[in-house]
């Protein structure tokens, strides 16, 4: 799981992010990064009810908080990222299809440190 201190929790922060960040997507994630002076990156993952019902929403935010988890250390600090499922169980399969999705999200945003 993702830490608490990286993670986006007030609802106002996380619709700033959703409005004015830049959307990347790839299979069944969409990524919304928006860049912000706090020196660390906060995410936060969002599934809507046409993901499914709420045991598969909350497995797809845990794959996703999982996969965020491993790739966090490798990228640039200074981001809030609001992650969107927006496939259903049958699209995000595992962890590595979470973290395959994320990776090349971080590689088009341009968020990986080198």
């Amino acid at each position: 799981m993702v830490n608490r201190a990286l993670r986006l929790r007030e609802e106002a922060e996380v619709r700033e992010a959703r409005a004015r960040g830049k959307a990347y997507a790839d299979g069944p994630l969409v990524a919304r990064v928006l860049a912000t002076d706090t020196g660390q990156n906060r995410y936060a993952v969002v599934a809507g009810k046409r993901v499914g019902k709420a045991v598969q929403r909350n497995r797809c935010k845990r794959l996703v908080r999982e996969a965020i988890r491993h790739l966090h250390p490798r990228l640039c600090p200074g981001y809030d990222v609001v992650i969107i499922v927006r496939g259903g169980v049958e699209e995000l399969t595992g962890l590595d299809v979470a973290v395959n999705s994320l990776e090349r999200i971080a590689n088009k945003a341009k968020l990986i440190q080198l």
